[in-house]
């Protein structure tokens, strides 16, 4: 397992000074928005929430090892992710507030959010395989790659062996990367599978399975940059990032009544990774009390402009609901949104009981 923090200075590893700042920073505002996402929901600013405090330096790590022009197939946790691949903060908060996923005219290569579990992953290998077509088709390298993101619980899912097993045949430009955070929702990951690891179940599909301490984010940066240079000569690979959720599945979550105080877990993976980072740095000499401050000041500047953006936006019209199901509405789509259009003739929503 590729661990770095405590163990390696910083001027051996990949990153240099201004990049791990830059991965700092990220893991800064990463954490700002889940701690503000929290507090908006608990006041019914926005629907619900999946909090991911603890998995910050997974998730950074791992968008600053992606070139701008991979895709990144997200999931409903991965939102540190998409902050540190330049998604604008507000976009996040008003697809809580029912609009439109990406609202604002950036063009960052992103999938929408996969909600259902492991949806994503036949996607991203989907894509992997049309690069490879592409490439083939023009006489040309494969130069961009797929990162998936996925839980551990997804690995129990029949959409990851089917995507799995298209890239290994196929030989797609995808980097699957599974935040193992010990628990999805309340079963522990002893539970979730008999492997040794999740990693190992990659050699089933013909590809490598690596581990790395999701709570250190330079290692996680050396690990998918590598994964990445793998995935792009046409060999996937599955990393298994080992983090911790530290908080609830969701907001309508409550892991006290299943997850035990006393987790056997090593400490490096249940300390905070953002304070853990912050310490590595401090002690090679490239951050300090000053960059820090600006760090979270910034950060929360940044959070208060995206909350007043999505404020400005108004409600989102009904017929949202149905124009982005297809490229085109279809018959029974119309009959849909005419049938729900007559009843809010005759209903106040705001009146009804669910």
């Amino acid at each position: 397992m590729h661990r770095v923090i405590g163990e390696t200075d910083l001027s051996e590893t990949a990153l240099d000074e201004d990049g791990a700042r830059a991965v700092f920073r990220d893991m800064i505002r990463a954490r700002h928005f889940d701690e503000r996402a929290l507090a908006l929901q608990r006041r019914g600013w926005m629907s619900g929430w999946p909090p991911y405090k603890g998995q910050e330096g997974s998730q950074v790590g791992a968008a600053h090892a992606m070139a701008d022009d991979d895709w990144l197939f997200p999931t409903y946790r991965s939102n540190a992710m998409q902050l540190a691949r330049d998604v604008p903060a507000s976009d996040i908060l008003l697809f809580r507030r029912g609009h439109a996923e990406y609202h604002s005219d950036h063009d960052v290569p992103n999938f929408p959010q996969a909600i259902p579990i492991a949806s994503q992953i036949p996607h991203a290998a989907g894509a992997g395989m049309a690069m490879n077509y592409e490439a083939t088709r023009d006489d040309t390298e494969v130069t961009d790659a797929a990162v998936c993101y996925l839980g551990d619980g997804a690995t129990s899912e029949g959409d990851f062996h089917v995507g799995m097993n298209f890239a290994g045949v196929f030989d797609a430009p995808v980097v699957f990367l599974c935040e193992n955070n010990n628990w999805a929702i309340s079963l522990p990951r002893e539970r979730q599978t008999a492997s040794e690891s999740i990693a190992v179940k990659a050699e089933a599909y013909g590809f490598e399975g690596v581990q790395v301490d999701g709570n250190d984010p330079v290692a996680v940066y050396e690990t998918v940059a590598d994964a990445l240079d793998s995935a792009r000569d046409g060999d996937p690979v599955l990393v298994e990032s080992l983090t911790y959720r530290q908080g609830a599945h969701t907001t309508s979550d409550d892991p006290d009544r299943y997850r035990p105080e006393d987790e056997d877990l090593p400490e490096w993976r249940t300390a905070d990774p953002v304070e853990r980072f912050e310490t590595y740095l401090r002690e090679q000499g490239v951050v300090d009390d000053e960059f820090v401050a600006e760090c979270r000041e910034d950060a929360k500047a940044e959070l208060d402009d995206a909350v007043d953006t999505a404020e400005a936006v108004g409600e989102p019209d009904v017929d949202e609901l149905f124009d982005y199901v297809y490229a085109e509405r279809t018959p029974r789509i119309d009959d849909q949104r005419a049938w729900l259009h007559e009843w809010l003739e005759d209903h106040d929503p705001q009146e009804q009981e669910f």
